[in-house]
């Protein structure tokens, strides 16, 4: 047998921001008999989960589940509430708020892209002043990542709805939670937004396959003249079939008995302390980073990210080459890099079913991997980081305050 083909012992660390590792608990939900999508017994499932989902979008409105990963809620958020030629109001906080600006052109939308340098979140204050030029109110809607995944940069939704507000704009508000549902504090309600766009694959602990539109009053009525195409993301269809528990076609039935766990899990341990864990594990991260005396890509402290941090190397370093050396050494994943910064920069993930042992394996692995890859950088980062997080169990308040 070939060398490189040995098995490696242990488990691997899949340190990617998302798929995250599914735990136990939601393997063994999904380990089950498929059982009639039209029965009765499934109904009950339907029915607990489309309430579950509504506590974790925090929202009193209906959430529709599709049986696709996040890039279709985000064609269903778009295919629902517009029309072609219909002008949108876009960010590029990075390579997915990029990827659905593309999507916008064509589906026929007419996206207005507010560009960045990829190391900050979107600005309220950039979209409240595209909004007051927009003196006819064409613009149909304003489309933001609340979590950019590719740079870990976190935007302020609700700082983004003040703004929409302050222009005195009647723009929908869609909102992607991929990477954050789950992982951070989102409000859906309270936040005034009109379609949340969600996927299982991260914060809810699932394989990839299944993904929501959180829906407000307004974007319902919207929906109501839409003139895009739409078949398989229709709202309508759904709605009318979910309310006595089935899909209009057949959907993930085993994904459902996996999402009923997965909200259970979360609720158990409650959301406040999902919220606290995440911000913590990710300011340990952080904290390694600036101790190795490498850079965050994101550059705006108020807008880090509680679910992945993306690492700048030295020049003259590829990320790439350094994410093979590490996966092929000690068995971690990191994320991929992109765009402008392709090849400059990898990432760690630090969301779903995670704890403070594993992250800390984790940054150990990767202080590891910059000595083996030559990559110029101090000691101690897993060091500072373990102090951190031994301080924030001592003291949970002052953890919370910072």
């Amino acid at each position: 047998m070939a060398q490189n083909s040995a098995r490696q012992a242990g488990r691997h660390f899949l340190q990617i921001p998302g798929p995250t590792p599914v735990p136990d608990r939601i393997l063994r939900a999904l380990d089950r008999p498929v059982i009639d999508h039209r029965g009765p017994e499934f109904a009950k499932v339907t029915k607990r989960a489309l309430e579950g989902i509504k506590t974790i979008f925090k929202t009193t409105n209906p959430v529709i589940i599709f049986t696709a990963t996040g890039t279709g809620a985000w064609e269903a958020a778009l295919t629902n509430t517009l029309s072609p030629g219909d002008r949108v109001l876009m960010v590029e906080t990075g390579q997915f708020g990029t990827l659905w600006k593309k999507m916008a052109e064509r589906m026929g939308l007419k996206p207005e892209f507010i560009t960045t340098d990829w190391r900050h979140g979107a600005d309220p204050k950039a979209i409240e002043a595209k909004l007051r030029e927009d003196k006819n109110k064409e613009i149909k809607a304003v489309c933001v990542l609340h979590n950019e995944t590719s740079t870990g940069a976190l935007t302020p939704i609700a700082e983004i709805r003040k703004a929409i507000d302050a222009a005195g704009h009647p723009a929908l508000f869609l909102v992607d939670t991929i990477s954050s549902l789950a992982s951070a504090d989102y409000r859906h309600d309270e936040w005034g937004v009109d379609v949340s766009v969600g996927g299982a694959q991260k914060g809810l602990m699932l394989p990839p396959g299944m993904s929501f539109n959180a829906i407000s009053d307004k974007a319902l009525k919207a929906s109501q003249t839409s003139k895009l195409p739409k078949s398989f993301f229709a709202w309508d269809d759904m709605l009318n079939m979910n309310k006595v528990g089935f899909f209009p076609y057949t959907p993930a039935t085993l994904m459902i008995h996996g999402l009923v766990e997965g909200i259970e899990m979360l609720h158990e341990e409650g959301l406040d302390n999902v919220f606290a864990r995440h911000k913590r594990l990710a300011e340990a991260t952080r904290i390694a980073v600036k101790t190795w005396g490498l850079e965050n890509l994101n550059k705006n402290a108020a807008q880090v990210s509680p679910t992945i941090t993306a690492i700048l190397l030295p020049e003259g370093h590829d990320a790439d080459k350094f994410r093979a050396l590490a996966l092929e050494t000690f068995n971690i994943s990191y994320g991929a890099s992109f765009g402008p910064y392709a090849g400059k920069y990898f990432r760690i993930g630090h969301l779903g079913d995670i704890n403070d042992g594993t992250l800390l394996g984790a940054l150990s692995i990767t202080e590891m991997a910059l000595s083996l890859a030559g990559v110029p950088h101090k000691k101690g980062g897993v060091q500072a980081a373990m102090d951190f997080i031994t301080a924030a169990h001592a003291d949970p308040k002052k953890a919370a305050a910072e």
